[in-house]
């Protein structure tokens, strides 16, 4: 996932105010007749009122008033077919009464959603998230049971892969765990995100990585960026889920974003994940995308416990002169004074973004850069983008090279209302890398919040040069120049098409 580095964590079970927070840019179902048409409101006092009950019946259906939610809809519903009227009530983010009384554990209203209104189980989201996967990630799990009971699917997956089993698996309920293992559940489904266990151990959660592992979850699975059980283990500082895996038969060499565990070990700090390791078996002379040793990276953070217990299991490489504890930590002391030198000169005043000619990123740092970009995803496409900015914010810390993680940040900032940042974080998006068209979307999209037509249409021409079969940037920029032309009351806007 976007403050201004403030970082406010949001609790992983979420809160009723949060939830009801979201409704308030609640919107009607595109897909069905809309509510607010077919009341035929004469004036703007009357779907005012409209807009007032939609609300009422969500909140409701939060706050488990069952009684005033099943008055609100029969308001709503004017004899046109209550099951129809309720199933076309949705927020912004296209989730309904029943995904809402999933989330905060309202057992009775999906009772009745369900069976009185014969509602569907396993409705979707904007995200792709159902009912069940709103429980599961906030530990619902008798309302969870109730809806496996009655129709849901446990297999079906967010629009990022991401099932009830990662969720409930990331927020360490056992309890849930079990229960969709249980009935069949597949315990190496697959995400963008990796797998349940990866999710586990990402997190921290010893018991869920336990259980996984007894149901024989895979201790090697991979994501496409190749980041494992261990690894995530590891970049969360989980000594007793590194433990876990190892007695499992988790490969403790394993290389992805340019280092090994042994290495992201080193630069955390930890000599007791550094200790688990080595027994595991990891190699203290691999070397890490920039050439350097688990020692060499202790050096370069002046760890001196870490270089004393690498040291007699490294050999010793040629670039070092004085080969002892002493040599080796003077030497990558030199080593990182003479890259400081040569950046200072590199950094942007006005931004603060390093240039695109600095020295990369250490491969330590992208890898813990990785795993924080995947949280912030799986973040975003579950709404939380208040998360989703604190993750991304980690990842550019790490790495803040990687434009991606800019632009990302942006869009949640765009989210939640705040253009000014959502504008400056486009901007070193854009800064770092220039001829990406999704760049120019960024920045047009967030001057377009700010009512800054004229130049939101330039970004997205700008877009559109970069890449013309853009049908995205296309209508993009269109909308600009017309909206600028009706906020200014006048063609001020040239129309470069």
């Amino acid at each position: 996932t976007p403050d201004n580095q403030t970082r406010t964590l949001v609790s992983p079970t979420g809160t009723n105010s949060e939830t009801t927070k979201s409704l308030q840019s609640f919107i009607i179902s595109s897909d069905k007749q809309s509510l607010l048409s077919s009341m035929a409101a004469p004036d703007a006092s009357t779907a005012l009122a409209a807009r007032e009950k939609v609300q009422q019946f969500l909140n409701a259906s939060i706050t488990g008033n069952l009684e005033f939610l099943k008055n609100v809809a029969k308001q709503l519903d004017e004899g046109k077919g209550l099951k129809q009227t309720v199933e076309s009530v949705k927020d912004a983010n296209k989730r309904g009464a029943l995904h809402f009384a999933a989330r905060e554990g309202q057992t009775e209203v999906c009772r009745y959603l369900l069976e009185e209104l014969k509602l569907d189980a396993n409705t979707k989201d904007e995200a792709g998230d159902t009912p069940l996967v709103h429980a599961a990630r906030q530990g619902q799990v008798d309302t969870a049971k109730y809806l496996l009971d009655h129709g849901a699917d446990p297999n079906i997956a967010s629009e990022l892969g991401a099932t009830a089993l990662h969720h409930a698996a990331g927020t360490g309920n056992i309890e849930l765990v079990k229960e969709l293992l249980s009935i069949g559940v597949p315990v190496d489904s697959q995400s963008e995100s990796g797998t349940p266990l990866i999710w586990a151990a990402g997190h921290d959660q010893k018991d869920a990585v336990q259980v996984l592992l007894e149901h024989n979850a895979n201790p090697n699975a991979e994501t496409e960026d190749n980041v494992t059980p261990l690894l995530s283990a590891v970049a969360a500082g989980s000594v007793a889920c590194v433990e876990l895996l190892v007695k499992a038969g988790a490969k403790a060499n394993v290389f992805a974003g340019g280092a090994t565990p042994l290495h992201i070990a080193a630069d955390i700090g930890d000599l007791e994940l550094i200790n688990c390791l080595l027994k595991a078996g990891a190699d203290p002379n691999q070397k890490d995308e920039e050439g350097n040793t688990a020692l060499e990276v202790a050096a370069l953070r002046e760890n001196r416990k870490i270089v004393e217990t690498l040291f007699p299991l490294t050999t010793k490489p040629e670039s070092v002169s004085d080969w002892t504890v002493d040599g080796v930590l003077a030497h990558m002391e030199s080593n990182k004074a003479q890259e400081e030198n040569n950046s200072d000169k590199a950094k942007s005043g006005e931004s603060g973004i390093v240039k695109k000619d600095l020295p990369e990123v250490s491969p330590e740092a992208k890898a813990k850069a990785a795993e924080a970009k995947a949280r912030g995803q799986d973040a975003f496409h579950r709404k939380d983008y208040q998360m989703a900015i604190d993750a991304y914010t980690q990842a550019i810390d790490f790495d803040p090279m990687d434009h991606t993680l800019f632009s990302n940040r942006s869009i949640c900032w765009l989210r939640l209302g705040q253009a000014e940042h959502a504008l400056s974080d486009a901007k070193a998006c854009r800064e770092l890398k220039p001829d990406w068209p999704k760049g120019c979307f960024r920045e047009g999209a967030a001057l377009r919040l700010l009512q800054r037509f004229d130049e939101a249409a330039n970004a997205f021409y700008e877009g559109v040069l970069l890449s013309p079969e853009s049908k995205e940037l296309i209508d993009a920029f269109r909308e600009a120049v017309d909206a600028g032309r009706k906020f200014h009351g006048k063609d001020k806007i040239t129309d470069k098409s």
